[in-house]
This record gives structure tokens, C-alpha cells and sequence, in this order.
């Protein structure tokens, strides 16, 4: 499968999981969609990051999750059922609060 093809299911996969929010009613504005090398380099200099993000293909999005007053909400607990949904959507999709270093607003489709 082409790139393209990837980024065009990655892209209908967010659609479903941002109207999934929405319909939880929570809403969402985003984060980091796309990262250049030379921003992912800096990141993994820093230690905040890795050199081969997925976010550099277009398969990687974070978001901020904010409640019915708008509040920014953080808490790995307030990502979990998004991600768990998230992962049901694709055999590829990977949800950032499952990682070794939990980055719960992080949704990303495995480029493999």
C-alpha cells in the first residue's frame, strides 16, 4: 500500500474517532499534526520525541481533549476510552497512552 493510502485511511480513522468525541460530548482542537525532520531531530535532541515520527508522514495526531466548559484536559484517564476506540478502528492504529512513555493525546496508524 502507498503512503497516500495510508494518510487517506489515517485521515477517515480521525473523522471517525473525532465524531466518537463529539458524540461523548467532549470536543477537540488539535494538536501537532505534521512535523518536519528537522523539527522531529530537534525533538529527539531533546529527548521529547523520536527522529522517525509518524507524524512526519501524516499518520500521527495529537489532540486536546477539552470538556463541556472548555477545559484543557490532560489526565490519562481522560484519553483512555478514546484510545481503546481508537484502536478498534484499524489493525494499525496505535494509541499513544499505551506506550512505554504514555503520551495519551497522541493517535497514530503504524506505517507498516
Amino acid at each position: 500500500m502507498e503512503l497516500w493510502q495510508k494518510q487517506a485511511i489515517f485521515a477517515q480513522n480521525i473523522a471517525f474517532l473525532l465524531r466518537y468525541i463529539h458524540d461523548q460530548g467532549y470536543f477537540v482542537t488539535f494538536g501537532e499534526a505534521f512535523r518536519t525532520q528537522e523539527q522531529a531531530k530537534i525533538y529527539a535532541h531533546e529527548g521529547k520525541g523520536i527522529v522517525d515520527s509518524l507524524h512526519c508522514k501524516r499518520l500521527a495526531l495529537d489532540i486536546n481533549l477539552l470538556n463541556e466548559t472548555g477545559k484543557y484536559l490532560i489526565e490519562y484517564e481522560d484519553y483512555k476510552k478514546f484510545g481503546d476506540y481508537w484502536v478498534t478502528l484499524h489493525e494499525n492504529n496505535r494509541w499513544g497512552g499505551s506506550f512505554k512513555r504514555v503520551d495519551s493525546n497522541h493517535f497514530e496508524m503504524q506505517d507498516i
